[in-house]
């Protein structure tokens, strides 16, 4: 049986454009309900200023209250080498860097350039090498950027090559603003694999135009065997408009339970979750497998 990797994103990536400021504890609650769903990669949170991610404010609460678990991650974002010391004195055993393959968005996003971003967490490679922790590496806009539109496969490649020169031992590629389809993902897929082994390639797929499980399905069959995704379809990003949610975890899991692939996944407690989180932020559910069941249990 063919098995995939689930990284869980929704504590950090979901929840950061949320109104709703969810309490610590919440969070944590949030954590260990993904957990006994079966998840065993759950981004925990994000050490980034809470100027411009309140939601992250309490990142090391976070981590402090976490009860850790034999065999899971929390791995945590960590922008510069203030944030990963911060993450680690946390905690934090498995951390993240992220840039853009639209210099636009870069600017918007992490008031860089892409080039000055490589620069940023230069030192976080550097420390992290020292303290034997591993680094994971994204690509925001890896189809298209919300401020110069298209963005060239080539490019990403590029940006994708550099995380894994650097130290990345994974790199995931992101859909930022859900746009993509499975004819611009292949290209995509072909030109970063082009110049970063397969096996280091992971996908992260945003919903805004319903597209997000297809591009996993195409993702899938090009060889990837690594996804990102958000329980309950939780997510955003504050510096694209309109760009929707993460692909569902729930909708994950039962594409890939379909097709006789293993993810140690309980369903039915995942979308427990989903419908838990969905109340506690007062929004309603947004993933199309977590209605479905939740209708068929009525």
């Amino acid at each position: 049986m063919s098995s995939v990797r689930i990284v869980e994103v929704g504590p950090r990536d979901g929840l950061q454009n949320e109104a709703v400021l969810l309490p610590t504890q919440k969070k944590v609650e949030l954590i260990d309900r993904l957990a006994d769903a079966g998840l065993r990669e759950i981004e925990a949170t994000s050490f980034v200023s809470p100027q411009w991610v309140p939601q992250m404010a309490d990142h090391a609460d976070v981590m402090r209250r976490l009860v850790r678990r034999p065999g899971l991650r929390y791995p945590v974002l960590t922008p510069n080498l203030r944030g990963y010391q911060t993450a680690v004195a946390s905690g934090a055993a498995h951390v993240a860097v992220f840039t853009s393959a639209s210099e636009s968005f870069a600017r918007k996003n992490i008031n860089s350039s892409i080039e000055e971003s490589f620069a940023r967490f230069a030192p976080v490679f550097e420390a992290a090498r020292a303290d034997g922790i591993p680094v994971r590496g994204y690509v925001s806009c890896a189809i298209a950027c919300p401020y110069e539109g298209r963005v060239a496969p080539e490019r990403v490649a590029h940006v994708a090559r550099r995380l894994v020169e650097a130290g990345c031992y994974e790199v995931s590629l992101g859909d930022t603003i859900g746009v993509g389809t499975p004819a611009t993902v292949m290209p995509l897929l072909e030109a970063v694999a082009a110049v970063v082994p397969l096996e280091r390639i992971a996908g992260h797929f945003h919903d805004t135009y319903g597209m997000g499980i297809a591009n996993v399905h195409a993702a899938y069959e090009f060889g990837v065997r690594v996804f990102d995704s958000s329980v309950g379809g939780l997510g955003g990003c504050p510096y694209a408009k309109g760009a929707t949610g993460n692909v569902a975890t729930e909708d994950l899991v039962y594409l890939l339970k379909d097709r006789g692939i293993d993810t140690g996944v309980d369903l039915d407690r995942l979308v427990d979750c989903a419908v838990w989180i969905s109340q506690q932020l007062g929004r309603p559910l947004a993933s199309r497998v977590g209605r479905a069941l939740q209708c068929a249990a009525a």
